[in-house]
């Protein structure tokens, strides 16, 4: 699948695959920062990018910053219609304040083929195994 990206700082460090068949884009820092524990913020990361429609791209975690500091990434699905300047939310759920340098893998980017759905407003569901269920539901 051919994706069209647009880098819009001269700095910015574009997303990269790290090994041959990976899934995740590494997205990359373009600032220091200090994040502290229990804090949000949005990382800009410079670029934007085109597909086509029925798919999405969506921020994820890197592996070894909830594992290592307990920093996530928050939301992140970006429309194929959307062409505006890429963006990070990470929280720091651990308790310590992390240091983000300019440059640093900070999360990954997911290209997903979706499905669009056409809803049907009805009266009545059919029934279902689980029914209502719901936390729990299936025991321990």
């Amino acid at each position: 699948m051919k994706i069209k990206i647009k880098k819009l700082f001269d700095d910015t460090k574009m997303p990269t695959y790290a090994h041959p068949g990976d899934v995740g884009m590494d997205l990359y820092a373009r600032e220091d920062y200090d994040l502290k524990p229990g804090e949000r913020k949005v990382f800009f990361v410079g670029f934007a990018l085109e597909f086509e429609n029925g798919f999405a791209a969506i921020v994820k975690d890197k592996g070894s910053l909830p594992n290592k500091a307990g920093v996530h990434t928050m939301g992140g699905v970006f429309d194929a219609g959307y062409r505006g300047e890429y963006n990070v939310q990470l929280i720091n759920l651990g308790s310590e304040t992390y240091h983000i340098s300019k440059g640093d893998k900070i999360a990954q980017l997911v290209i997903y083929p979706v499905v669009i759905a056409d809803l049907e407003g009805v009266s009545e569901l059919s029934d279902s195994s689980r029914g209502e269920g719901r936390f729990g539901s299936t025991g321990k």
